[in-house]
């Protein structure tokens, strides 16, 4: 079986990181994705896709420390839906997550799309640098 999901996109918010009650930390951030057609009248036409990741550990620490909102990342890890009960409405929700095994930081040292560097930024991307927000 895999269950593998690598994505690169820009972070919607900066990551909000916790500590548990064990300890550990975990950071949870928005990655939004592009994708462009043309329809059958030749229209270009765009739609926006937000993925929820979740990173824990040290992972965590360095996303938060790091990424900032319109920051261009990859992100490599496992699909995860966990459902729960609204306490309004009594409700069961979903929600399907990014589970974060590895994230990299696109983009120029230094460039204004996310502040400063990073230890294990990469040169240029090569993806158009289009922010949907």
């Amino acid at each position: 079986m895999l269950n593998k999901a690598m994505i690169i996109g820009n972070l919607g918010r900066d990551p909000e990181v916790r500590t548990t009650p064990s300890g550990q930390s975990v950071a949870n951030f928005t990655v939004a994705t592009n994708r462009k057609w043309k329809d059958r009248e030749g229209n270009q036409q765009e739609k926006t896709e937000w993925h929820n990741v979740v990173c824990w550990g040290r992972q965590a620490e360095i996303a938060g420390q790091y990424l900032v909102k319109g920051k261009l990342v990859y992100v490599e890890g496992r699909l995860e839906t966990r459902s729960w009960e609204d306490k309004t409405h009594g409700d069961k929700r979903y929600r399907t997550e990014i589970i974060c095994d590895n994230f990299q930081m696109l983009g120029r040292r230094g460039d204004d799309m996310g502040g400063g560097s990073a230890p294990d930024s990469s040169a240029g991307s090569g993806f158009d640098d289009d922010i949907p927000f």
